[in-house]
């Protein structure tokens, strides 16, 4: 075992984990579902996601549906090979925990 624990510190935030976990599973997303998912303020879930989109790992679509602003996310091709990756070392590590016991 090397001792390099290989986390991505954008990711490891338990409200950006969240959300990338459920939008590894879509193409996109609702702002307001993700919102509701991951439990937090409209304020909140804003920070968290210009902090993904900042690193390069979220896109962020808005459009106008039924005479309302909407805004979807999506993670992107960059996006979704970090939360793989992060994933990875969360399994590797619950790999050793599992063993140790």
């Amino acid at each position: 075992m090397s001792g390099r624990i290989a986390f991505d510190p954008v990711l490891h935030s338990p409200v950006r984990l969240q959300m990338c976990a459920l939008l590894s599973a879509v193409d996109e997303a609702e702002y307001a579902l993700i919102r509701a998912e991951v439990d937090v303020s409209e304020s909140v879930l804003s920070k968290h996601a210009r902090q993904l989109e900042e690193a390069g790992y979220l896109r962020i679509r808005k459009a106008t549906l039924a005479a309302r602003q909407r805004t979807w996310l999506s993670l992107t091709a960059q996006g979704r090979q970090a939360f793989a990756a992060h994933v990875r070392e969360l399994t590797r590590l619950a790999g050793i925990a599992q063993a140790a016991e």
